[in-house]
């Protein structure tokens, strides 16, 4: 079966992520337990996120459930999300931005390499750790 959301690579410190189609909350559940198990044993790492065709997410669902971010938002350094801008407020409304304790940026679909260069500088927090 299709997954709307999968871990496609996970290359020194960057996790990249693919999510497609309509999000469905089950699939967000195992993606976020996967990269949760990458996460813990891996230590402080980037996130991008890669929306390709995507539709939006699914109605119902436990999408309240913060379990995730209250165990790995330690081991998350940023979070580059690229997408379609029809879909940028939504996106950094559903992934907390301005209220994790790391930066969350919205980079349009064209502009990947952008989006890889940002999550690769340095940030205040990392060059002083």
């Amino acid at each position: 079966m299709f997954m709307s959301a999968e871990i496609i690579e996970n290359s020194g410190n960057t996790l990249t992520v693919r999510i497609s189609g309509l999000l469905k909350q089950p699939d967000l559940a195992a993606l976020q337990q996967a990269v949760g198990d990458i996460l813990g044993k891996q230590g402080k790492t980037r996130l991008l996120i890669l929306t390709e065709a995507f539709e939006g997410w699914q109605r119902g669902g436990a999408w309240g459930d913060v379990s995730f971010s209250a165990e790995h938002d330690k081991h998350i350094e940023k979070m580059a999300i690229v997408g379609d801008r029809k879909w940028e407020d939504f996106a950094l409304m559903f992934a907390s931005k301005g209220l994790r304790r790391f930066p969350i940026e919205y980079f349009p679909s064209a502009e990947i390499a952008r989006a890889r260069r940002w999550l690769a500088e340095a940030t205040p927090e990392s060059s002083s750790s």
